[in-house]
């Protein structure tokens, strides 16, 4: 009956071999590579050989003993399956003996080496059967060629996402476009980049306008439009018009070039779970090893010499092989870093960054979340919020300012221009003169204007409305006589208040903004998105006292995020436990202090990373818990006689394969 199990087994191997290797294999974007094929065919030509043999009728060898000489169908039978042995195992074997001249013994290949090698000892010494030595070898390579298509294909999603590196900038030149390499353009040059091709470096639209495929770097599927006078960062993909660029910075330095650093280096990072398992690996194995051994050697001896009975070897040393093959750690090895490389690749499909799988598990104790508010709650760019009190139609109040402000480049000024909606004409203007801290004096279509603060205006001796919102107030006076004021403020980004929502969902228990602004504003901004805690009117050294003052009152292994942007938000991102960066907006010094970037600046992110990283954790767990149970079962039943090479093989292949399919659902988190 067992023996029909594995003919099925074999046919079913051959079939699904054969599928993927000539079916699948044969589509040019099956994602397999030229080893995986190789593999694919090692498996299909030893399963075939291996049906072939189980098949042949028993007679047929027995015939050659009678027709050629004693014992030589026995031989010939032995021949082939080693033959069929070799073909499968040979790599396995091969690393087997390297690790041994390297002293790096007890790893997986070495475990199914001894155990195979000495299946098949003892089937020459009984004269018994070779399926089980060659069949444990096949399957294993099964799970084998399955985790390296796994492992491949979550790196080809990363590859594909992170597939935004430039092969070439083009530069104008006589009248014909240069293809040179990026590394070769200095700051301030003029590239040319045509529909359908990348970014190659960071600058400033000169000419031109299109939409933008910004997809695989900030997660967003609609294209974003930009014209003249906009910064476009590098790695975006050009879809409609042809653009000129002047460069504002190095390839190096640019933003590609940051994030395919920030992917190819964030294996390096280690979290504990990996450590705790590659250190379990170094101890766990070789424990197995004396195990096997012993199992192999002691039970034996003592029926021998303390019960005076048959030693019965080739059970026992069955026994430690069958131990030595469920003992491979190979499901928690592959399994939990490819955990955590599958959460940093579904994260960088969401357009989140992270450094190392340190940090993504560090983000899974994340209760206390401390945020920056300009350019991270709010959008950092001052606009007309209100217009109160005005004597004059609102369009009207905000040309005569627009006008006024014309000649200032104050940031004030230009969101007062683009109010305006229009090309101030400076014709229309005269007299201008800026009264340093208070506003401006000028002649506007021949009438006296005074745009400023409340001290302009007493300095004017003109009465004024105060005005009770939060914001940077413009007060208009028009011949002498106040006729309103204009309320500017920086406006809160979209998502900002269903960002901080959704963190609370995502179990963080405190919320805090910290900030530099006046408490008038900073409360405003707080009470508007509800945020726990703000602190204001704090200088870049105060974020951080107050930073290290919220670490101290947290409790247990609850970590501290801060989220920031600006350059000097970059001690504080080094100080938290986590430190998140805005990637579009933010400064270079706050993108290399941070530990996990978001590359569209989106706040809602934040809560999406979070459960990003825990769904990650919970896998990992549920593998650790997974593989050591069912390892722990088996090699219990395996010591006493109860679990055989099948069920041996099971535990090593089948838990790995269950536990890399596991692994895997951390790639897809679209809907979390």
């Amino acid at each position: 009956m067992q023996e029909l199990v594995i003919d099925i087994l074999l046919a079913a191997v051959i079939l699904t071999a054969a599928v993927f290797r000539f079916v699948i294999g044969a589509k040019a974007d099956s994602g397999m590579t030229r080893r995986q094929k190789r593999m694919l065919e090692r498996i299909l030509a030893a399963s075939g050989v291996l049906l072939v043999l189980q098949l042949l009728p028993a007679e047929l060898f027995a015939r050659l003993d009678e027709t050629l000489f004693p014992s030589a169908g026995r031989w010939l039978r032995f021949a082939f399956y080693l033959a069929d042995y070799f073909l499968i195992g040979y790599d396995i074997l091969r690393k087997a003996v390297r690790g041994i001249l390297n002293r790096q013994v007890f790893d997986e290949n070495f475990l199914m080496a001894v155990a195979t090698v000495g299946a098949m000892a003892l089937a020459i010494y009984e004269n018994g059967d070779y399926l089980e030595a060659i069949a444990v070898m096949l399957f294993y390579q099964i799970g084998e060629w399955f985790q390296s298509y796994a492992v491949g294909k979550s790196r080809r999603n990363i590859s594909d996402l992170m597939d935004i590196r430039p092969d070439y900038a083009n530069i104008e030149r006589d009248g014909a476009l240069e293809q040179v390499d990026p590394d070769e353009v200095e700051i301030g040059t003029v590239i040319v980049v045509q529909p359908g091709e990348k970014v190659p470096i960071d600058g400033i639209i000169l000419e031109g306008s299109s939409s933008l495929n910004t997809s695989a770097l900030t997660g967003e599927s609609l294209p974003r439009e930009a014209a003249a006078g906009d910064e476009i960062i590098s790695g975006c993909i050009n879809m409609t018009g042809l653009l000129k660029i002047r460069t504002t910075k190095e390839f190096g330095e640019s933003t590609v070039s940051k994030i395919l650093d920030l992917v190819e280096n964030a294996s390096s990072r280690k979290s504990r779970s990996e450590d705790f398992i590659s250190k379990f690996a170094k101890i766990y194995t070789p424990a197995v090893c004396c195990s096997a051994l012993a199992l192999a050697v002691l039970p034996p001896l003592a029926r021998l010499l303390a019960l005076g009975l048959a030693a019965d070897w080739g059970t026992w040393i069955y026994r430690a092989l069958t131990f030595l093959v469920i003992s491979c750690p190979c499901a928690l090895v592959i399994s939990i870093p490819l955990s955590f490389f599958a959460g940093i690749g579904g994260a960088s499909q969401e357009g989140v960054l992270v450094k190392g799988s340190n940090f993504l598990e560090s983000l899974a104790q994340t209760k206390v979340v401390v945020f920056d508010k300009t350019g991270t709650l709010t959008q950092g760019v001052f606009e007309v919020s209100g217009i109160h009190h005005s004597e004059l139609e609102d369009e009207e109040l905000i040309e005569y300012a627009a006008l006024a402000e014309s000649a200032s480049s104050h940031p004030i000024s230009k969101s007062l221009q683009r109010a305006y909606g229009k090309t101030p004409d400076r014709s229309r203007v005269s007299d201008i003169r800026e009264i340093s801290g208070r506003g401006i004096l000028a002649t506007v279509d021949g009438r006296p204007v005074a745009a400023g603060n409340d001290k302009l205006m007493e300095q004017l001796n003109i009465s004024y409305i105060p005005c009770h919102q939060a914001g940077t107030i413009i007060h208009m006076a028009i011949d002498g006589s106040y006729v309103g004021h204009i309320v500017i403020s920086d406006v809160v980004k979209p998502n900002a208040q269903k960002a901080i929502a959704a963190l609370r969902e995502a179990g963080v228990e405190r919320t805090v903004m910290l900030t530099g602004d006046g408490e008038k504003v900073a409360r405003q901004v707080a009470e508007e998105l509800q945020i726990d805690t703000v602190y204001s009117e704090l200088l870049p050294g105060d974020k951080v006292t107050k930073v290290e003052e919220l670490l101290a009152q947290k409790s247990g292994k609850a970590k501290l995020a801060f989220v920031g942007d600006g350059i000097n938000d970059a001690p504080v991102l080094s100080r938290a436990d986590i430190g998140i960066a805005m990637g579009a907006m933010g400064s270079d010094a706050a993108i290399e202090a941070a530990d996990i970037v978001l590359m569209d600046d989106d706040p809602m992110k934040i809560a999406k990373a979070i459960k990003i990283s825990r769904k990650c954790l919970g896998i990992v767990y549920q593998n650790i818990v997974m593989a050591l149970g069912v390892k722990g079962a088996c090699l219990v039943l395996g010591a006493v006689g109860i679990a055989n090479m099948y069920l041996a093989i099971f535990a090593d292949v089948g838990v790995m394969v269950l536990a890399v399919l596991n692994a895997i659902r951390c790639l897809f988190v679209k809907k979390l």
